[in-house]
């Protein structure tokens, strides 16, 4: 048998931590599969977890350390950030060493330059466990869907945000006390705003569409809206109306460019992502010969994403005992091949959209409304006044329209919003069918 895979760890944390026991706990599987021993002998931590036995690895406090260890063939990137993490990860390929890491803001920011570097040095940069946790959707994109030209993904690709709407859908619970609640469970940390923002699923879309278009690493042209100004009347109003409310992060190919955005979004509560509740994702993905497939699974936590490294270190494993290992498989946003496709700019996005308003109930309101939805060529599908209040003069109006420029409906809305019959702000949310 080949000469045992030697890895050097940097950060014990929760998913450090994770894989280095899952390592241990799974060795005689990994060597079966992978062909080599899978051997952590180094270790950068600036502090130990009682939860590892290190007795095994060297240990080191400078995490620099292990970059630098001749002994080391790869290192697992797992200390968070997009400073210091780079810094460690240019110094592992410069030292002529693969790097596993599970650091999606890293990739998603930096990524262009960090894989150019890989390809230099003739070294693998792997990122499985960056995106959905223990859900293998790098390896489905990669090569699972290889032969499909993919028409468009759509993602439920960050926990917290999941957890909160599905809280708030079944118990009817306000957005506030849904947080509080996650942040107590440690879904969501202290400060929850790359979670309920967006920014978070946004880093994993943008590497998503890398891979399923071809194209470079575009980050900063990302749309990304969060979840905070969600009421739980908008998610009981689309449970009437046959939708679920999902937090997702959607990229599709069209003639004009590439959509990247990230938003809440109504979808119909008979496809399979509307049914996917709690703090677990999904990636759902259209290619043209296959159709849609789904990716469902754990999106986080110690095992899960340590599943992931490990699977990366298995590939490595693989090449490294029979190959020259840089003659791995090239990811799509390192082949060399990439297409710089254009994104499509939001204004000229086009989907059918949710709107709901407080109107005064009074005559001629609703054909007012029409009538501007008209002016911006927009047509309507439903228009649904509920009921007055006992004692209040103002109504809840809801409105879905057919598919329309998210330009022309802001147009409209604009126009709604100073209307002297429509009180506050107008609530808009965009709606996919999600069928192919």
């Amino acid at each position: 048998m080949s000469p045992p895979l030697k890895i050097g760890i940097c950060g014990l944390g929760t998913v450090g931590s994770g894989t280095f026991n899952l390592l241990h706990e799974n060795a005689d599987l990994l060597k079966a599969r992978a062909g080599v021993s899978l051997d952590v002998v180094h270790v950068g931590a600036r502090r130990d977890n009682p939860a590892c036995d290190l007795s095994g690895a060297q240990v080191s406090r400078d995490i620099f350390a292990v970059a630098a260890d001749p002994e080391v063939a790869v290192v697992v990137e797992l200390i968070g950030g997009t400073t210091v993490a780079r810094e460690l990860v240019e110094a592992a390929i410069r030292a002529g060493k693969h790097v596993v890491t599970a650091n999606k803001a890293l990739i998603a920011e930096h990524g262009n330059a960090l894989f150019a570097l890989a390809v230099e040095h003739s070294v693998q940069l792997r990122y499985e466990a960056a995106i959905a946790g223990g859900i293998p959707i790098v390896k489905a994109l990669r090569e699972g869907l290889s032969g499909n030209r993919i028409e468009w993904l759509a993602g439920i690709i960050n926990g917290t945000t999941n957890f909160i709407l599905t809280e708030m859908r079944d118990k009817g619970r306000d957005f506030a006390d849904v947080l509080a609640e996650a942040q107590a469970l440690g879904y969501a940390e202290a400060d929850p705003t790359f979670d309920v923002e967006g920014v978070d699923a946004a880093h994993k879309l943008v590497i998503l569409a890398s891979l399923a278009f071809g194209m470079p690493l575009k980050f900063e042209s990302v749309y990304t809206e969060g979840i905070t100004r969600l009421q739980p009347q908008d998610v009981a109003y689309a449970e009437e109306l046959g939708y679920v409310i999902k937090h997702l992060g959607i990229a599709r190919q069209t003639n004009q460019g590439v959509e990247l955005r990230v938003h809440p979004t109504l979808i119909p509560r008979q496809r399979l992502l509307a049914n996917v509740d709690g703090v677990r994702n999904a990636v759902l993905i259209e290619g043209n010969a296959v159709g849609p497939t789904l990716y469902c699974g754990a999106g986080a936590g110690d095992r899960p994403t340590a599943s992931a490294v490990l699977a990366d270190l298995v590939d490595l494993g693989r090449a490294t005992g029979s190959a020259d290992p840089s003659q791995l498989p090239a990811l799509g946003v390192a082949s060399g091949n990439l297409q710089d496709l254009p994104v499509l700019a939001m204004e000229d996005v086009e989907s059918p959209w949710y709107l709901r308003m407080e109107a005064r109930d009074k005559p001629g309101v609703m054909s007012g409304l029409t009538s501007l939805f008209s002016e911006q060529g927009i047509s309507i599908e439903a228009l649904i006044q509920k009921a007055p209040l006992e004692g209040q003069t103002l109504v809840s109006v809801i409105v879905v329209t057919n598919q329309a420029r998210q330009g022309s409906v802001k147009d409209a809305v604009r126009a709604i919003e100073g209307l002297d019959s429509i009180d506050g702000d107008v609530t808009c949310i965009r709606v996919e069918q999600l069928d192919g």
